[in-house]
């Protein structure tokens, strides 16, 4: 069996924590003059930063599968288990904000909106696996050239797309291998870097410096915008922003590259990666619940920020955890985290 590459490992376990991270932060950038400056201040700052952690899910994607050649039958059954995932989640949050958070939320709209929004990670996957059988055969027949082409294709796409959301409009016909998101873009992106990373001709201190340095600009350019508007601005956090990109692509080029691409840690931090990578998926689906029972008893002004956004990431991150190991004891709670 081949061992898995802990760099990507390393990424991913990073990753679902920072995600955990956006969730709660936003949470407290959402307050905007309800609480200090310097707390809204604090929470955009974490929040800007773990915007890496989304992008990288994808390019960790991308990195694993795309150019592999697979059964249909293995591809059928990747897409079965997010479908599982998508119901059963979806019901689980249908009835707590139904009945625990006392929201309305439609069944009837269930392929337009998701029960919970962070559900969307499924929504986008599941597409990206009905068609990632012919991604794999382009990859695999491509050149190094046409690898190039496709990426300056596909992010003259993106800003554009992003460009267009910044002025409300809609392009008449978006690009087919793209579409109207940023998300396949991504998967390429995890493709190309991992495929090259030996080759970019990008050291690993410039590639550092360019992911800090646009984060500084998406931190600036959106606490400008939220006091000139007076209200939380989010467009330059999304991930399809010029300089969210720029950061998650330089964040996953250097942990790629962490010890030349062959990051080796101990048995035992091994072990720790293993178990805690093997729950990211349901940590994901599950950490809501209990961000969501915070929010339904505590308003952001209630605790400061300060300890609130380091706090609460670290103890769902840990409560989901231990939730996580728990239901996977059972062949059920395998397949439905």
């Amino acid at each position: 069996m081949k061992e898995k590459n802990y760099n990507l490992e390393l990424i991913r376990m990073i990753s679902f924590v920072l995600v955990i991270a956006i969730h709660v932060s936003n949470y407290f950038c959402r307050a905007y003059g309800e609480i200090p400056n310097s707390e809204y201040a604090f929470s955009l700052a974490v929040d800007t930063v773990a915007r890496v952690s989304v992008p990288s899910f994808f390019m960790i994607s991308g990195t694993l599968l795309l150019g592999r050649e697979e059964t249909l039958q293995k591809h059928c059954g990747r897409i079965i288990r997010f479908l599982v995932a998508l119901v059963v989640w979806s019901a689980v949050y249908y009835l707590w904000n139904t009945y625990y958070m006392k929201t309305e939320v439609n069944l009837q709209e269930i392929f337009f909106v998701p029960a919970e929004a962070h559900l969307w990670y499924l929504y986008a996957m599941i597409p990206i696996y009905l068609v990632l059988p012919f991604l794999q055969v382009m990859c695999r027949n491509m050149s190094k050239q046409l690898e190039k082409a496709l990426l300056i294709v596909s992010t003259g796409a993106v800003l554009l797309n992003f460009r267009t959301t910044i002025t409300d409009e809609e392009l008449y016909y978006d690009l087919p291998l793209i579409g109207d998101r940023v998300y396949t873009y991504y998967l390429f992106f995890g493709y190309y870097i991992s495929k090259y990373r030996k080759k970019i001709p990008i050291s690993q201190k410039a590639a550092a410096l360019i992911c800090v340095f646009s984060m500084a600009v998406s931190f600036g350019v959106t606490m400008g915008n939220t006091f000139a508007e007076g209200d939380h601005y989010e467009k330059d956090l999304t991930y399809g922003s010029p300089f969210v990109i720029l950061a998650a692509v330089m964040f996953f080029l250097v942990m790629i590259r962490l010890k030349d691409g062959d990051f080796r840690p101990s048995i035992k931090v091994k072990r720790v990666i293993d178990l805690f990578c093997g729950c990211s998926f349901g940590i994901y689906l599950i950490h809501i619940l209990f961000l969501d029972n915070y929010k339904k008893y505590m308003e952001p002004s209630d605790l400061s920020a300060w300890i609130a956004v380091p706090g609460l990431t670290l103890v769902i991150a840990a409560v989901s955890f231990v939730c996580v190991l728990v239901l996977r004891q059972t062949t059920i709670g395998k397949k439905i985290t």
